[in-house]
């Protein structure tokens, strides 16, 4: 893709409440960032839809985060499939996963929604983006057993170097966002040192967890480039270096042109 400097994997840059969203947008694209918006429940599906529609630079992906798998039908994959077909920026499916953080009453729930959308996005040749909070075993044994032929991505890793690293041997892809920047965060910088850089990729999770200046601030999609900045710090690296991996990595994984 012409001019990409940055591709920001993951960002609810529709979500933003204290930053105009179309400032934001026209932020990131003047430094030449690609943002992908993450869609998460079943009328989220639509939105996302809409809503990248609108800008260039935007792309989406389609899914149900685990804490509106209640929600889950059928239908929600039939909806699915005619955004895609209909929609040519949709370039994953996600975010989809599995959380134990607040509620771990419905997990045999969220583990068949997951797989369901597994084997939807392996269906449709599409990436995963995943999000997986204290959950990371069963996430990587769901996705052994079930991922036949998307790559997985797990977006805002917050795992050990150890699992990082039993996950890349699956071929699923590492996506850090601000967490990396923060001081007391040994675990994200451990990883970001050593995965190698062919597996890896830059994401904010906007308006969520904002990098170092802006920590406790609404994040936004240019504040990626802090954490590429970061990772070349911990990497003893150029910045150039981490921008350019991690952009070739997403071009090769979302087919970006």
């Amino acid at each position: 893709m012409e001019n990409i400097k940055i591709i920001n994997t993951h960002s609810h840059v529709n979500m933003l409440k204290e930053t105009d969203i179309e400032k934001a947008i026209e932020n990131a694209q003047n430094e030449g960032i690609v943002t992908i918006v993450p869609s998460s429940s079943t009328k989220d599906i639509f939105d996302v839809d809409k809503f990248i529609r609108k800008y260039n630079r935007v792309y989406g992906y389609v899914g149900v985060f685990p804490e509106d798998a209640p929600a889950f039908t059928d239908k929600t994959l039939t909806d699915m499939e005619e955004i895609i077909k209909h929609n040519k920026k949709i370039v994953g499916i996600g975010e989809v996963g599995l959380d134990y953080y607040w509620d771990k009453s419905f997990k045999e729930l969220q583990k068949e929604v997951f797989i369901k959308q597994i084997e939807f996005a392996n269906d449709m040749n599409l990436p995963i983006n995943i999000h997986s909070r204290e959950a990371h075993q069963d996430t990587l044994e769901i996705l052994k057993k079930y991922n036949k032929n998307s790559t997985a991505i797990l977006h805002c890793f917050s795992g050990s170097l150890e699992f990082a690293k039993e996950c890349i041997k699956e071929g699923i892809y590492i996506s850090l966002g601000g967490v990396v920047t923060f001081k007391n965060a040994i675990k994200a910088k451990e990883t970001a040192a050593n995965i190698p850089l062919e597996y890896l990729l830059l994401e904010t999770d906007d308006p969520y967890l904002a990098p170092v200046p802006f920590r406790g601030k609404e994040n936004q999609p240019l504040y990626v480039k802090y954490v590429a900045q970061e990772i070349a710090k911990l990497r003893n690296t150029d910045y150039e270096n981490i921008i350019s991996a991690t952009s070739d990595n997403a071009i090769k994984i979302f087919n970006l042109t």
